[in-house]
Parts: C-alpha cells; sequence; structure tokens
C-alpha cells in the first residue's frame, strides 16, 4: 500500500502539486480564523443559580432560599456536584452537570426547575435566576471610565455610574461572543424622598399610602384608541415622573377636596444613591468601569478585537471630557503567548534547516525536508478547526520539529544515498524517469520502517485522548495538535517528498 502511494505520487507529479496548493491555502485560512486563546479553558459544565433578596441575613438566605433551590435541582438528569454559598443578601448555588451534555441542555434543564423554585421561595425573599453563559477564562476586558485633564471635577463618580449603565454598557452587550457587561464601581443613581414623621402624622398619613401613591401615580398607561372622521386616535395616558418636581406633586389622597401632596408630608425630596458595601478605587482615587464577560465557546481573539472596535465608536459618544482607558485586556496575554509560540517556532525551524543542510550535504535536500515543518502544521491547523482544537501554548507548544521530520530526513537521505553510489559509479547525468526510479527505490525502501516508526509515536499519545475532567482538558489539545501534524508529515513523506 505504501509503496502504491509513493509511485502514484511520482508519477502524478502535477496533482500533488495541485494538492500542495489546496493544502497551503485551506491551511492558512484555517491558521486565520481559528480559535486562538492564551491556554486551554479548564472549567467544567457549571450553571450558576443565583438569588439576591438584600435584606435577609445570611441563615435566612440559606433556609428560604439556598436549600429550596439545592433541594429541587438535586435530582437532574447528568448532575455531578452540587455547591452552595450563602451570604447576606446573596445565594449562589453552582451546578456542575457532565461534559457530554453541552451548554444549553443543562440550562434548560435548570430553566424547568426554577419556574417550581420560585413558587417555593416566599415572596419578597428574591427570585432566583442563573448566571451568564460563561466560563472562569471569560473576563477578556475590564476598563474604566476616566475623565480627561481639565475635566476631573465636572463628573461626580454617580454620573460616571450612570453614563456606564445607559451609554457604554448597551453599546457593548451588542456584540457577538458577549455575553454580559458587568458594571463597578460609583453609586446608582435613586429617586430618594425623606419622610417627615410628625408631617405624617398631623396629616394622618400613613407609609403605605405613600408607597401606594408613588406605585399608581408613577405608570404609563394605554387607553385604547377614539374612532374620528373615520380615523383611529390612539390614547396614551403619561404617567411616568421626570423630575424632582413631578414626585413633589403626586397626590396621595384628597381630604375634603383638599389634596395632600408628597411634598406635604416630605421633609425633602432628592437624588441620593442605593446602600453601598464596597468602592473601586484606582490609583487613589474612586473610579468607575465595567468588565466584559465572553460568551463560551467564543473565539477570544475575534471578540476582543470587536470590542476594542466597538470602542472606538463609544468612545465618540461620551460627553465631553471622558475616555474609555482598559487596564486588563487579555489579547495582550494571548499576544505574547502567540509570541513566545512562534519565536519557539522559527528558531526550531531554522536550527532544523542549518542541521538537515549540514548532516546531508545537499541544500535541496535540506530544503525540502525542512518544507515539511510548515506543511506539517498547515496540516495540523486544518484538522484542529476541524475537530475545534483551539491553538493556544499547551496545544503549540507541544510540537516537537525532530519527530515531524522524521520520514523526510530518512527519504531524502536515502534518496541522496543512492544518488551518490551512482555517481561514484560513473553516472554523472540523470533524466527524469532515472531520479523518478532513484527516488521511488529509496522512498519505498526507507519509508516502510519510517511509517511505523511514526505510527508508534502516535500510538504512544494515545492514552492521553481518554484522559478525562481537568486533565483531558488540559493535555488532549497537546495530544490532537501533535497528533494531526505527524499524521501531515506521514502524508507528505508518502506524496510531496518524494
Amino acid at each position: 500500500m505504501i509503496n502504491k502511494i509513493i509511485a502514484f505520487s511520482i508519477k502524478n507529479k502535477f496533482i500533488v502539486g495541485l494538492l500542495l496548493l489546496a493544502l497551503i491555502g485551506t491551511g492558512v485560512y484555517s491558521m486565520m480564523t481559528i480559535n486562538l486563546g492564551s491556554v486551554p479553558d479548564i472549567t467544567n459544565n457549571q450553571v450558576q443559580v443565583i438569588t439576591v433578596s438584600p435584606t435577609l441575613s445570611t441563615e435566612d438566605i440559606e433556609q428560604f432560599v439556598t436549600y429550596p433551590v439545592e433541594l429541587e435541582m438535586a435530582n437532574l438528569p447528568g448532575i455531578q456536584e452540587i455547591r452552595s454559598i450563602s451570604r447576606f443578601g446573596l445565594s449562589v448555588v453552582t451546578l456542575v452537570f457532565k461534559d457530554n451534555m453541552g451548554t444549553y441542555l443543562p440550562r434548560q434543564l435548570v430553566q424547568e426547575k426554577l419556574n417550581t423554585v420560585r413558587e417555593e421561595i416566599p415572596a419578597q425573599f428574591g427570585e432566583p435566576f442563573m448566571g451568564p453563559i460563561t466560563t472562569g477564562l471569560g473576563e477578556i476586558l475590564q476598563y474604566t471610565i476616566k475623565a480627561k485633564p481639565g475635566y476631573d471635577t465636572v463628573y461626580s463618580p454617580q454620573q460616571l455610574r450612570t453614563i456606564q449603565d445607559w451609554i457604554v454598557k448597551r453599546q457593548l452587550a451588542l456584540i457577538p461572543g458577549v455575553v454580559e457587561v458587568n458594571s463597578f464601581g460609583g453609586s446608582i443613581k435613586q429617586y430618594e424622598i425623606a419622610l417627615n414623621p410628625e408631617k405624617l402624622n398631623a396629616m394622618k398619613v400613613s407609609i403605605a399610602e405613600v408607597f401606594e401613591a408613588l406605585e399608581k401615580n408613577n405608570v404609563n398607561t394605554g387607553g385604547a384608541y377614539i374612532e374620528r372622521n373615520h380615523m383611529a386616535n390612539f390614547i396614551r395616558g403619561e404617567g411616568l415622573a421626570r423630575s424632582l418636581d413631578d414626585l413633589r406633586n403626586i397626590v396621595i389622597r384628597n381630604n375634603n377636596g383638599v389634596p395632600i401632596l408628597i411634598r406635604d408630608v416630605a421633609e425633602k425630596v432628592h437624588f441620593g444613591h442605593n446602600v453601598r458595601y464596597g468602592a473601586v478605587t484606582q490609583d487613589g482615587h474612586e473610579a468607575v468601569g465595567g468588565m466584559v464577560l465572553m460568551l463560551k465557546g467564543s473565539n477570544p481573539n475575534a471578540v476582543i478585537q470587536n470590542v476594542k472596535k466597538r470602542l472606538k465608536s463609544v468612545q465618540k459618544s461620551l460627553p465631553e471630557g471622558l475616555m474609555i482607558a482598559p487596564f486588563l485586556d487579555r489579547s495582550d496575554l494571548i499576544h505574547r503567548t502567540t509570541s513566545t509560540v512562534a519565536k519557539n517556532l522559527i528558531e526550531g525551524s531554522l536550527i532544523v534547516i542549518f542541521v538537515l543542510v549540514l548532516l546531508l550535504g545537499s541544500l535541496r535536500g535540506g530544503l525540502i525536508t525542512a518544507s515539511v515543518i510548515p506543511l506539517a502544521l498547515l496540516f495540523a491547523f486544518i484538522m484542529m478547526k476541524i475537530f475545534g482544537v483551539w491553538a493556544n501554548l499547551m496545544s503549540l507548544g507541544a510540537i516537537d520539529f525532530g519527530i515531524i521530520v522524521d520520514g523526510a530526513v530518512i527519504i531524502v537521505e536515502g534518496t541522496v544515498h543512492e544518488v551518490e553510489k551512482r555517481v561514484r559509479a560513473g553516472k554523472s547525468k540523470f533524466d527524469n524517469k532515472e531520479m523518478d526510479e532513484v527516488a521511488f527505490k529509496a522512498s519505498s525502501t526507507m519509508m516502510n520502517s519510517a511509517f511505523f516508526g511514526q505510527l508508534i509515536i502516535l500510538i504512544v499519545f494515545t492514552p492521553i485522548l481518554f484522559l478525562t475532567g481537568v486533565e483531558g482538558k488540559m493535555f488532549q489539545p497537546m495530544a490532537y495538535t501533535f497528533g494531526f501534524a505527524v499524521l501531515g508529515a506521514i502524508f507528505l513523506s508518502l506524496t510531496y517528498v518524494p
């Protein structure tokens, strides 16, 4: 079989040339579009159920929120582990599923159970929801909104937080591959009413009446339509409060035709903020920013580039004197990782070329052998693209050039030896037919042993493919990439090199 492949390749050089061009073109395309990361993502297949209830103590969170969620999720199919964290006002239940269940099936199962859980959790104790579809390596970009020199005192942290939530966040959330944008720092703007107990008592108004009045007088309503002159005039009732004065003038109730307004029982109506449990600082000053989370399975390098492009357009929509300054950028780590791998590959290739030319004594033979290295890598990129193997430090850093060129070295060395033997016998010129015979004899003689030698190397890496859990996610890309490169080298040794 091996001899037939070698003979076919020698007789059909044009077909082999076309296959080589197809390999180069497809390989370059795969290399440019492959998922590029820094390190393998070893996060297990998990779904987080989060419940926020700001007024509950840790004990109540555990009893009324965390425990019902754990109990309801315990019998889901494919679940391997349940762990939870109960804190003041916060419950986080992490559900770990089998890896072969995929990303969206576990979330569908959890969502079906959440409908039942919501009925078991007491009212006003919060509603559970699922966390974003991301992993431990999902934080691809973090940034802060900073004031330019001369505008340091123009914007308060609360104003910066409002700009982050209503301008920056909404535009970044529309990028493909971005699953969520989290805001941090500053204070969330609120409309606050400070009631005066003495005024409430004097006017015999309860706090419940104030709440009810605010709720009913801060809403838009629809009134269907009125038909007039063969036209439909739609009716819309606008009742949303748009300013502090609108809140002050809300009617609580009427006493004998005299309206009691919010301002009559309030000490003041003003802008405030929610309760803060911490702050974000940068360079000794309070800062406001955001964190971009990537969708699980997306290409980190491509998503980051799209985020950076969008940030340039977002920058134009910011108020005067503000700028977006990234301080954690995953693309920097990816660039350093790929630069390290590329540097090692180039240096290793040059060393191999030098040694081959030096030992073989033939520049042409050394270059042919060395050309197997990039071609085998292109073949590996094609297979990585097909099988969904990511390019990162673990996968690309495992490639051994010596093993890749092993078969090509044997064939070229055998061919050079055959040519030198005939030259010593007095044969100084060779036509194409004679060179084909020399190449076939050398290749068929040496490739049988070389083929099985490379096959044994592939078999050695086979156990790595059966690793599971964290070990499998860490080392399987290395085994796949190395195996693809060796398979490409074997294919080239049987076709291109002869």
